[in-house]
């Protein structure tokens, strides 16, 4: 049975944020990746075309979020819908880090608006 404990977890940041991975094809899954988000207070991330669905659940603090041009704030117990061809970008203008879960499936890759393409270890 594939459990993943914390201790477990794969780290990576980017963009000053922390993203850490539970599920991926390293750790049993065949479909799906999920990965815990820490967006410290402060932290503007670029904006980025998505290709695939990602599903966003804000778990603890405050988020500002442009979705293809259209801004809101979103806050715990929200969750963000990013359909494939979605550009996203996520700011974190309080002064506590905001935490998500996010699931999407395997082979995420996501395109700066400088065309520079990402692929992240923590949805491969």
């Amino acid at each position: 049975m594939p459990v993943v404990r914390p201790s477990d977890a794969l780290v990576h940041e980017m963009h000053g944020a922390r993203f850490v991975s539970y599920a991926t094809p390293l750790t049993g899954s065949k479909e799906l990746c999920a990965w815990r988000g820490e967006i410290p207070p402060g932290t503007k991330a670029p904006a980025h075309t998505v290709n695939r669905e990602e599903i966003l659940h804000v778990l603890d603090g405050d988020l500002l979020v442009s979705l293809d041009g259209h801004a809101t704030r979103i806050t715990a117990g929200d969750t963000l819908i990013i359909n494939p061809g979605a550009t996203l970008s996520v700011e974190n203008p309080t002064d506590r880090t905001a935490i998500t879960w996010v699931t999407t499936s395997i082979g995420l890759e996501a395109e700066l608006a400088d065309g520079t393409r990402i692929a992240p270890p923590w949805a491969r």
